[in-house]
Parts: C-alpha cells; sequence; structure tokens
C-alpha cells in the first residue's frame, strides 16, 4: 500500500491543466468521495497494527499534496486570465468592424510628401485663418490686385485689419521666411478657400501643396529638375515636362508646367484635348519683392517656389471626374481605392 501511495504522490506532483473544467477532474478522480484518496482511506482499515502509523502519515501526507497542487493549478489558470484581460481593450465592440480605407486625396499627399522628402524637403504648416500681410501683401499682390476682391476671397473681417480664409499657402512660405533663415527648403500643405460656386471642377476648399526653396546660387534650372523628378515619380519614368510663361505676383519669371498625358503616352486623346499635354501647376523664381518684405537679403539669396492642387494631381492618377465626390464621404467611392496602394 506504501508503494501505492507514492506511485500516486509522483502522479499527482506531475498533474497539469488548461482549464478550469481539467482542475475538477482532477478534483474529482483524486479527492471526491468515490476517489483514488478516498479509496485508500477505506483500505486503510485492513493494513496490519504494526504498520497504521506509517501508513497513515503517507496517507495524509498524500491528501495535504493533492489539495495543495489542486490549489496550485487554480492560481496558475487565474493568473493566466488576468494577464489576457490586462491586453484587452473592453471598451472595444464586440461586433467585429470592417477596415476602412484611406482617402484618395490623403495617398496622393502622402505620395507628395514622400518624393519631395527624398529630395531634402521638410513640411511646414500654418493657420487657415490669416490675415493680408502674410496671404496678399507679403507676396507681392498690389492693393487692387484681382484676388483681394470678395468674389474670391472669404473675409471674416475688415475692421481694424483685413482677416480671412487663406486662399493658398503661400501664407506659411512667408510666415517661415520671417522667422527662419536661409537656407529654407519646405513644402506646405493644407486646405485653402475661395468664393467659387461648386460644381465638377470647382469648389470653395480644395488642397494645395506648395514648395520654397531659398538659398544662395539657386537659379531656374535648380527648378526645372526638381519638377521633372517629382512628375517621373508621381506618374511615371517616361513622363515628360514643358513650361511656359506665366505670371504670378510672387514670382519672376514665372510659369506653368505641363506633364505629357500618361493615358495617351502624349499622341493626343479627349482627357489632353488632343494637345498631348496637361497642366499640373505653377511655378517660378520667388521675386526680390517677396524676399525683402521677409526680411530676407534678395542681393545674397535667391529661391524658387512652385505649387499644385492635390486634388488636380489625384484627379490626373485616378481619373475623378467630379471633384465634390472627395467631400462627400460616400463609402463605395472610397472603398474604389482599397486596391490603389
Amino acid at each position: 500500500m506504501i508503494d501505492k501511495i507514492k506511485a500516486l504522490r509522483a502522479e499527482i506532483a506531475a498533474l497539469q491543466a488548461q482549464s478550469a473544467e481539467e482542475v475538477e477532474k482532477i478534483r474529482i478522480k483524486y479527492l471526491s468521495k468515490k476517489g483514488e484518496i478516498s479509496s485508500l482511506m477505506n483500505d486503510f482499515r485492513s493494513v496490519p497494527a504494526e504498520l497504521k502509523r506509517e501508513v497513515g502519515q503517507q496517507l495524509n501526507q498524500l491528501k495535504t499534496e493533492a489539495n495543495e497542487r489542486l490549489a496550485a493549478l487554480k492560481e496558475a489558470l487565474a493568473s493566466a486570465d488576468e494577464s489576457g484581460k490586462a491586453g484587452m481593450d473592453l471598451t472595444r465592440s464586440a461586433t467585429p468592424i470592417p477596415f476602412g480605407t484611406r482617402h484618395p486625396l490623403s495617398l496622393v499627399k502622402n505620395e507628395i510628401f514622400e518624393i519631395f522628402g527624398a529630395q531634402g524637403f521638410t513640411i511646414a504648416e500654418g493657420p487657415e485663418i490669416e490675415d493680408d500681410w502674410h496671404v496678399f501683401s507679403s507676396l507681392n499682390f498690389p492693393p487692387d490686385h484681382p484676388a483681394r476682391d470678395m468674389q474670391d476671397t472669404f473675409f471674416i473681417s475688415r475692421e481694424p485689419s483685413d482677416v480671412l480664409l487663406r486662399t493658398h499657402t503661400s501664407s506659411v512660405q512667408t510666415r517661415t521666411m520671417e522667422t527662419q533663415k536661409p537656407p529654407i527648403r519646405i513644402i506646405c500643405p493644407g486646405r485653402v478657400y475661395r468664393n467659387e460656386a461648386i460644381s465638377a471642377r470647382a469648389h470653395c476648399f480644395f488642397h494645395q501643396v506648395e514648395g520654397l526653396y531659398i538659398d544662395k546660387n539657386v537659379s531656374f534650372a535648380d527648378l526645372k529638375q526638381v519638377l521633372l523628378y517629382f512628375a517621373r515619380e508621381m506618374f511615371g519614368p517616361d513622363t515628360k515636362i514643358r513650361l511656359r510663361p506665366s505670371y504670378f505676383p510672387f514670382t519672376e519669371p514665372s510659369a506653368e508646367m505641363d506633364i505629357s498625358c500618361h493615358i495617351c503616352g502624349g499622341k493626343g486623346c479627349a482627357f489632353c484635348k488632343g494637345t498631348g499635354w496637361v497642366e499640373i501647376l505653377g511655378c517660378g523664381m520667388v521675386d526680390p519683392n517677396v524676399l525683402e518684405a521677409c526680411g530676407i537679403d534678395s542681393t545674397v539669396y535667391s529661391g524658387y517656389a512652385f505649387g499644385m492642387g492635390i486634388e488636380r494631381i489625384t484627379n490626373l492618377k485616378y481619373r475623378v471626374k467630379d471633384l465634390r465626390m472627395f467631400s462627400e464621404n460616400d463609402v463605395r467611392f472610397l472603398h474604389e481605392f482599397d486596391a490603389a496602394h
């Protein structure tokens, strides 16, 4: 009987349990009224008198070890359960929530960030509610320029000074030039506002990314190379660019940049109106008056600037025909871009 008790002790010491159900099965097998230990207790009556003391001690030790092992298994399971709960979000819905998708404007904006970031540009941001100085005057806009008129700009107040919703993110450029010494190499993304009728081709708010580089000996050739790199990274390695003379108050000389139509390969189609070219942005060398207005010596430093509409680039990349779709929050429209990235 002593040998049987020793075997049970070894067996109990090696017991493992992965669930509360397994612990209960162990309790029933060894400690219930019909269990292994109770059976040995019943057999104790037939033990010779001279062995009763030793066998009794062994039985008591067996029962104690069985209870201790059972308690240890219960404690281990409780600790594991608490550890699991610690990493659990108890505020999460019990119903699985389907994954959403990134907005096409966000996809394109992040791609623009990566392209210019690889060329050393950093991101600069500024307020959407601005003053006349940062939006117009510091950028060489004459007092009678049409962009100051109510038909183009949302003015919030006129007295004691003009407060308005920015019409371009060039205001971030002037704020940076006022507070930072050259060299300056930034891109300025953000939402802008213009007082226009909403249609498939225009909206009262849209998104821009503008770029600025100020340093010694910056040339138009530097600008052209940066924009060529951008066009080929965004639209493909075979993309060509064309710069056409234009006019902006804050750059001189100024240019509009076209890219070869990536749909027809420059052969001419309905998308490019048969020309083989599509306009994507405006650019130019920063006007010396702008540098001086922002406290930068135009005899020492020069620079270039460029600006593009993110909606425009997104339309070219994904052929979205109606600008209003970008702000209508139609989930069906957004899911069309799941496979885009």
